[in-house]
């Protein structure tokens, strides 16, 4: 059972999704493309190490339980399936890897590919478990992270915090992102428009359980103008419940789907996202360690 209809998965294709199994999904990143052309490399090369043309961007469920308003992909049309067959996680990454492969072979016939890095492009160190949907419904998420660190490759992990039972339990993946989009109950149900009434103690739930936790952890402010840009003190009470090992403050940006949600005047500049920066780390004592113009994010670290 395939938990979207055919038209949908023609139209994810179209988009240069690649479907895997029942349920999951990769597609090559921008950045991974920049990075083959030489064009430039994900600010998460610059600031944690991960090597942008040997990222494998994946989801092992292609549904989501929120609807947030400024997400770039199709959300609409998805929904959650509690019967479905759930694929193991080594055909998961098996499927994975063989269509990035295939996804990669039109480099080579584009001038300035750079040669060297496409052939090491084909076999992943990185796992970005985060391109579509919510990796934390798939019930065999310790067994993909696991997985993936047998066969030498870290993983970063992002989540909407809806679900802290599975972060008590799952294997630690090598970084935990938790989107933090909001810094009060009432922004975080109109911005992000939950499925679960009690989404707000789901989402202290996380940065609770993220506390506890041992793995490098990232909280991720998406800023959208007009919603959810204000408040810092707000965001920094939820940042200390946390304790995060870094914060970033990055722009929503109006692309994809989200076009048809918000205007163009919901993207702030990276201007407006480092003074929004600025307030931040005097909230929370954090500092900036980064920044990169052409993302419009602004990485804070602990002082």
């Amino acid at each position: 059972m395939f938990m979207v209809s055919e038209a949908l998965r023609k139209e994810l294709e179209g988009q240069q999704y690649r479907i895997i199994g029942n349920h999951s999904a990769c597609k090559i990143c921008h950045w991974t493309r920049q990075s083959l052309e030489n064009k430039g490399v994900c600010y998460k090369e610059m600031w944690y190490g991960v090597k942008s043309h040997r990222c494998l961007q994946m989801t092992p469920n292609i549904t989501c339980d929120q609807r947030c308003m400024f997400c770039w992909r199709i959300i609409e049309r998805t929904a959650l399936h509690s019967k479905l067959k759930h694929d193991e996680p080594s055909d998961i990454i098996d499927g994975c890897i063989e269509q990035q492969k295939h996804l990669l072979n039109g480099f080579p016939g584009f001038e300035g590919t750079n040669m060297r890095k496409w052939k090491e492009a084909q076999n992943p160190t990185n796992a970005a478990i985060s391109l579509l949907g919510e990796p934390t419904l798939y019930p065999k998420l310790s067994g993909l992270i696991e997985e993936f660190r047998k066969r030498g490759i870290t993983t970063f992990l992002v989540t909407n915090g809806m679900h802290p039972e599975v972060l008590a339990d799952i294997k630690e993946p090598t970084q935990l992102y938790i989107s933090l989009d909001a810094p009060d109950k009432v922004t975080w149900k109109a911005l992000d428009r939950p499925a679960y009434p009690d989404f707000w103690e789901r989402l202290n739930g996380s940065l609770e359980t993220m506390n506890s936790m041992k793995c490098r952890k990232v909280l991720r402010l998406t800023l959208v103008r007009g919603h959810n840009m204000k408040d810092a003190g707000g965001y920094a009470r939820l940042i200390e419940k946390a304790n995060p090992d870094f914060i970033e403050a990055k722009a929503y940006m109006h692309v994809g789907e989200s076009q048809k949600r918000l205007p163009r005047s919901a993207m702030p500049s990276h201007d407006e996202v480092k003074t929004f920066a600025e307030q931040l780390s005097a909230e929370t004592g954090y500092c900036i360690g980064g920044e990169q113009r052409p993302s419009r994010v602004v990485m804070l670290k602990p002082s």
